[in-house]
């Protein structure tokens, strides 16, 4: 054999490395290089093939806008989502309903405070009149002739039946009102909402020109005017009323009252306080058909 052929091997071994792994370098048809050196094409474990950086750790605001959006819901709270706008939409509408309708939407504060006002002398006459009730039963109980003062409780209270009853002539303070209306679109249920005003407001006798309001009084509709009980009145309509004064006129004065209702209805209205007015219209008195007293 040549001598180039028997040093070829050796300096073959001698390349591969200095420990000795001459057998695994001299297996022919191997390639040496590919097999042991990695190639550049292939990335390294945890990285991307083009190149970028692996996935950062989110931070806390965006798993909480990760978790709120898209919304996952589910049947049920969607249920309840539905019900409680049902709920909410009921209630704005109610709401909405009852402030447009009140009377007092828009007043100015001094209205408001002299309606208050009067609600609180109407509570301070009915406990005034609880106490002299209370007091009357008191003295009936505790006085030693029950029987003379049991009658005069009697004609204290036949005085005050036929005032109310308009059998008496009344007189004490009060207002006049004078409702003028040349046009005659004043009507009777605007008289009347005019009585039932001054009766809440504490008057306790009434008189329309020439006729006496009392609890049984009815109004209607005539040519030319209103007629009140079967009388037929004109205007101007003048009434008598005794009562409280600093009760009466601001109970007609405030906002959407008696006043400004007629006055909407091209009327004149003035309302005039008086020391004493003397209501001096009679009703017969008519004995019923059936009633009786219990105590006969």
């Amino acid at each position: 054999m040549p001598p180039e052929s028997r040093g070829a091997p050796q300096r073959a071994g001698a390349e591969d490395g200095d420990g000795g792994g001459g057998p695994a370098a001299s297996v022919p048809g191997e390639d040496v290089t590919a097999s042991s050196v990695p190639s550049s094409s292939q990335a390294p474990e945890g990285t991307e093939e083009d190149g970028k950086a692996p996935d950062e750790p989110q931070t806390g605001r965006q798993r909480l806008r990760a978790s709120l959006w898209p919304p996952r819901l589910t049947r049920a709270q969607l249920i309840v989502a539905v019900l409680l706008f049902i709920l909410g939409l009921g209630l704005a509408i109610q709401v909405r309903s009852t402030s447009d309708s009140s009377a007092l939407r828009g007043a100015r504060q001094e209205d408001l405070v002299r309606i208050l006002d009067e609600l609180d002398n109407r509570s301070q006459r009915l406990t005034d009149e609880q106490r002299r009730l209370e007091g009357q039963k008191t003295e009936l109980e505790n006085s030693s002739n029950q029987a003379e003062e049991a009658r005069k409780q009697t004609v204290e209270k036949e005085q005050q039946l036929g005032v109310l009853a308009g059998t008496v002539v009344a007189q004490g303070p009060g207002i006049n009102l004078t409702i003028d209306d040349p046009t005659h679109s004043v009507e009777a249920d605007k008289l009347l909402d005019t009585i039932q005003e001054l009766r809440a407001a504490g008057a306790e006798a009434i008189q329309v020109n020439d006729v006496r309001v009392v609890a049984s009084t009815a109004l209607s509709d005539v040519t030319g005017g209103v007629q009140i009980d079967g009388k037929r009145v004109t205007q101007p309509y003048r009434f008598k009323v005794i009562g409280k004064p600093q009760d009466l006129e601001p109970a007609l004065n405030i906002p959407g009252g008696v006043v400004q209702t007629l006055e909407k209805e091209q009327a004149t209205v003035d309302v005039t306080r008086v020391g004493k007015i003397i209501v001096d219209a009679l009703r017969e008195a008519k004995r019923p058909d059936y009633a009786r007293s219990s105590s006969q």
